[in-house]
């Protein structure tokens, strides 16, 4: 009976533990990932023929944060400015992977078509990108309670990273305009522990014998998503260079 009664209380602690973990590591989204927002400059408009989408190229990003990868972050940056309209898209970063190979066949004689006799279209300009961790941890906080050998603590922190494009002239190598974007990512935590010492000692007082009694530790750890974050700076970058034209 003893035994039984243990197992029971151990239940309803642990639920109460976990409970008390996720309340205190929840967070909601839409705040974690917050802009920080850069300097105000006027913006230069650049020369483009009217009533045409601008003919841009992008090779890659440089990424200097280990979790966004350069591939995946220049992706994102041809579909931001596929979607936004003003811009004409030719392709650079994949060439030799897929529309040179397909010409050369074409040159060859083995496949059907013209392919090979038609010049790419040039890009009139370049943008070149760079993702940088501006500050990592920029701020922390931290704290615990206890009660009765139960501790409960949680902490939040928050790094701030950043994207760069600059706008190259593809006839003169001349770098016209640069945008700057900033986000603050968030990441919280909460942590409880000794949730069996609390037990064994209420147990023990009532007279219920504390022998099945488990020790209960949990941890929940929570950071923003650096994608999500990423891909909301590429299209506010892309809706300031459209505004450049």
């Amino acid at each position: 009976m003893n035994t039984h009664l243990s197992l029971i209380w151990s239940a309803r602690l642990l639920a109460i533990a976990l409970a008390a973990g996720s309340a205190a590591a929840q967070a909601d989204d839409s705040a974690g990932v917050q802009a920080v927002a850069p300097a105000a400059s006027a913006p230069k408009k650049l020369p483009r023929t009217a009533g045409e989408p601008v003919a841009v190229a992008i090779y890659e990003f440089r990424s200097s944060v280990g979790e966004l990868a350069a591939r995946g972050s220049t992706d994102m940056f041809i579909t931001a400015l596929m979607h936004n309209g003003g811009f004409r898209v030719v392709e650079r970063s994949q060439l030799e992977q897929g529309l040179m190979q397909e010409k050369q066949l074409n040159a060859q004689g083995l496949t059907t078509g013209t392919v090979a006799q038609k010049q790419l279209r040039g890009a009139q300009y370049i943008f070149e990108g760079t993702i940088s961790e501006a500050n990592a941890a920029e701020s922390e906080r931290s704290g615990g309670i206890g009660l009765a050998g139960v501790t409960v603590t949680g902490d939040k922190s928050h790094d701030t990273i950043a994207i760069d494009v600059r706008i190259v002239d593809a006839a003169t190598g001349d770098i016209l305009d640069a945008v700057t974007l900033r986000r603050s990512v968030k990441s919280d935590g909460a942590s409880v522990s000794g949730v069996g010492n609390f037990l064994r000692a209420a147990m023990e007082r009532r007279g219920v014998n504390s022998t099945y009694v488990p020790d209960v530790d949990v941890a929940q750890q929570r950071k923003q998503s650096l994608d999500k974050a990423l891909r909301g700076m590429i299209e506010d970058a892309v809706a300031q260079l459209a505004s450049r034209f």
